[in-house]
């Protein structure tokens, strides 16, 4: 038997949930279950685990293992655990076993695309997704990004999520909360999106727990689209057309584009406030362009974006550069890092933000690689050289217009992975995988000695790939002034502040030398 609402993606999920249903069928087994604190994939299992043996009226037990010498606790749970067993024996209980229904989640069908039903997705880059949402509006959808950045979203992440599930999953699934109970939406004609990126990330399950959510709360009948590029689910309702990928890659286009120009503008305007303003200007041009994208609207869009912004008057100011890099939605985020870019331009630096379409190529070039040094198959290597292509050829007019500039050109993903081989191997793919650690080094490679990596609390491949390489890219680069920033609800904003504040101190002085 399989779990009714979670994927396995890891084969101890499998042995865990065999076990579970093993002790569930039999009266003279129970079963404990130890945890490691910190470690993600346990927030995963807790639940599932914990559904499967309560379904059938037995115990569960979890204990949370640390590096602690005093197991008193452990010891009061398990005689607890006996003293239950035994009055269980003794009133001659036995467990009711349920069987286990196949899930099938509510769809989003052709008939709820035709009504104009609402679909909702969770904020992750404002500056992205202000464009993401009119492409999927100008290709038919009635689709809406929210854009909550309070307190209340993290504390409805902490009510309905696993507390040990990881910073994201608290933040995307808590903005869906807020939305459903704030009544601004008939919940009989709404569906919610959210990405799957099917790999060994926790963000894999983030559907599952989203669903979990749902049902919690009564709201099981409203459908979870799931945006994916590996054929996990299907959604009758749902369909990428040509069209709406060309907007798709447009939209994060102008979005790299314009959060590339606005993080180098900003930190030197004369006139405070005259970028953003300006910023608000273009988000709009470049909204409506969406609705007919091509290549040559791209690079004329681009050049007068240029032109807009360099008019604007800048002082000579010598700031240090800081690159922020990272896990995918804390770096982007302001919810997430705690407004960082502008900590970061308060504190006398400017910041440097690696592109969305980069992150989209790491996605397509581990494809490739899993032929390379793995097992897949020929055909997805052939699939993922076309689409690498295709995003080339997409990023282009962004290359040749940003050179000569002011305004840096992106790098190509094989830079990248080139970059990333000197400290890892390619093989690392959860998480940010190699991707975080080629972006530390091409920073590097450019001058950018400053680095902030972010992640989540308890994210273990980002703090394998990047808390972790921090000390081997130290030695290659002996300049390097790297820190690592952990998020969390529970992490203290002071302890942050302080860090990146001694890191910028750090910085301003090697500057001024």
């Amino acid at each position: 038997p399989r779990p009714i609402n979670m994927v396995d993606q890891w084969s101890y999920h499998s042995r865990l949930y065999q076990a579970a249903d093993v002790a569930r069928r039999d009266d003279q087994l129970e079963l404990v279950q130890l945890n490691s604190f910190g470690c993600g994939l346990d927030a995963l299992t807790t639940d599932m685990v914990q559904q499967l043996m309560t379904d059938a009226d037995c115990l569960y037990t979890c204990l949370k293992i640390d590096e602690v010498n005093n197991l008193g606790a452990a010891r009061i749970r398990i005689r607890s655990l006996i003293a239950a067993v035994e009055e269980k024996q003794n009133k001659s209980i036995v467990a009711n076993i349920k069987k286990i229904k196949p899930y099938h989640p509510t769809k989003f069908t052709k008939k709820m695309r035709k009504e104009g039903w609402t679909i909702l997705a969770p904020q992750m880059s404002p500056v992205h997704f202000n464009f993401l949402e009119a492409a999927f509006n100008y290709s038919g959808y009635n689709f809406e990004v929210l854009n909550y950045d309070t307190q209340d979203v993290i504390d409805m992440g902490l009510k309905y999520v696993n507390n040990d599930a990881c910073y994201p999953a608290l933040l995307t699934i808590g903005q869906f909360a807020k939305a459903i109970f704030s009544g601004k939406y008939d919940t009989n004609r709404l569906a919610l999106m959210i990405s799957q990126t099917g790999g060994g990330c926790r963000a894999t399950n983030y559907i599952s727990m989203l669903r979990r959510m749902l049902d919690a709360i009564g709201m099981s009948h409203i459908p979870v689209i799931s945006l994916n590029a590996a054929g996990m689910e299907s959604t009758p309702g749902f369909r990428f057309t040509p069209m709406m990928l060309m907007r798709g890659a447009a939209a994060v286009l102008y979005g790299d584009a314009l959060q590339r120009i606005v993080y180098r503008t900003r930190p030197y305007e004369l006139n405070k406030g005259e970028t953003d303003r300006l910023a608000e200007v273009w988000t709009e041009k470049c909204q409506r362009a969406l609705r007919y994208p091509a290549p040559g609207k791209h690079k004329r869009i681009l050049k007068s974006m240029i032109k807009d912004f360099s008019a604007i008057e800048i002082n000579d100011e010598k700031r240090p550069r800081v690159g922020v890099v990272g896990e995918i939605l804390v770096k982007y985020h302001p919810l997430a890092n705690n407004d960082a870019v502008r900590l970061i331009e308060a504190e006398g630096g400017e910041v440097i933000a690696p592109d969305l379409m980069g992150f989209l190529e790491y996605c397509a070039y581990n494809k490739k690689i899993k032929y390379d040094l793995l097992a897949a198959s020929k055909m997805s290597k052939i699939a993922a050289l076309v689409v690498l292509q295709a995003m080339r050829w997409v990023r282009r007019p962004q290359n040749r217009v940003f050179k000569g500039t002011r305004f840096s050109p992106p790098v190509d993903i094989k830079n990248l992975a080139d970059s990333a081989q000197k400290v890892a191997s390619l093989g690392n793919m959860c998480g940010e995988g190699w991707f975080l650690s080629g972006e530390m080094i091409h920073l590097l490679n450019e001058g950018v000695n400053n680095i902030i990596c972010m992640q989540p609390f308890a994210c273990l491949p980002n703090h394998v790939v990047g808390k972790g390489m921090i000390r081997a890219i130290k030695q290659r680069y002996p300049e390097s002034n790297i820190i690592a920033v952990d998020y969390d609800p529970g992490t203290s904003p002071v302890n942050q502040l302080n860090r990146i504040r001694l890191m910028m101190t750090m910085a301003k002085e090697r500057n001024s030398q």
